[in-house]
Order: structure tokens, then C-alpha cells, then sequence
């Protein structure tokens, strides 16, 4: 079960900043799923989508997946880490810094653990914040993603 932070208001989430917001539960990142993202994105290297190959040629033992595949999992794992109950809006303002740290196999197991690096207020409304984010990979000590992500969210 996620470990997650849970707020009435954005304001709240200023004390926050240098604490841990929690963290995802495991999500599969499952051949399929290789497959479709490789289908989205015209990127069919074979090192994603030929199993056989993967598993004779490549230094990682078989097919893993995109990296960009792996960040965009960040989304629905985020859901699951921060609830603020006046929030109408919420938008990713983008990226400072992101690292592909180590490979996720076909059927491996990632999950986000998420930080709040800064919180800004906006000029005309809402906040912005900065969240330091490691997609950790199942077994293994070093995350497969290392990444800063600015989000910025909204009240009426």
C-alpha cells in the first residue's frame, strides 16, 4: 500500500519542503506494456521489443524497458503519493533534471519515491513545486530513475 501525504490546502504543503511525501506502491512494467510504448513512440530498438535477440545480444539478459517509458510511469505513481483536497488543477510544468540510472527489465517492478525539494507560490494563483524523485527498481539498491519534476497546482 502507498505511503502518501494527504492535505486540506496547497499552504500546507509549505512545511513540507525537505520532507518525504511517500512513496508509490510497485507497479509491473510488463512486456505488453514495452510493446505498446514502442508502438506510441516509434521506437522499436530491439533491445525493448525482440526477445530473443535481447536475450542473446544484449548486456542486460533480455528486452528492458524504454527509459522514457519508465519516467512517464512517475504520473500514475505521483497520484498515489499526494491528495490536497482544494486542488482543482494540477499540471506538469516539466523537468530540471532526469537520469537513467539502471535498465528495467520486462516484467520488473518500479515504484516513485517522492521528496518535496521547494514550494513556490505563483504570481496569479497556485503553487509550483519542485519534487526530487527516485524510480526505484525492484531489487536492486540503484534507482532506475533519478529525476527533479516541477508540478504546479491550482486552487479556485
Amino acid at each position: 500500500m502507498a505511503n502518501s501525504t494527504h492535505v486540506a490546502t496547497l499552504t500546507d504543503l509549505e512545511p513540507l519542503v525537505g520532507k518525504s511525501l511517500g512513496t508509490s506502491d510497485w507497479m509491473a512494467v510488463e512486456q505488453d506494456r514495452i510493446n505498446t510504448f514502442a508502438d506510441a513512440t516509434d521506437d522499436h530498438q530491439w533491445i525493448h521489443i525482440d526477445l530473443e535477440r535481447a536475450k542473446a545480444e544484449s548486456p542486460f539478459g533480455g528486452p528492458i524497458a524504454h527509459g522514457f517509458l519508465t519516467l512517464s510511469l512517475l504520473i500514475p505513481m505521483w497520484e498515489q503519493i499526494l491528495k490536497v483536497d482544494s486542488a482543482t488543477m494540477a499540471v506538469n510544468y516539466g523537468l530540471n533534471k532526469v537520469r537513467f540510472t539502471n535498465p528495467v527489465p520486462a516484467g520488473g517492478k518500479v515504484r516513485l519515491d517522492a521528496t518535496l525539494k521547494d514550494f513556490e507560490k505563483l504570481p496569479k494563483g497556485g503553487v509550483q513545486l519542485t519534487v526530487d524523485g527516485r524510480i526505484e527498481l525492484e531489487g536492486s539498491e540503484r534507482p532506475a530513475v533519478v529525476v527533479e519534476v516541477i508540478l504546479r497546482y491550482f486552487e479556485e
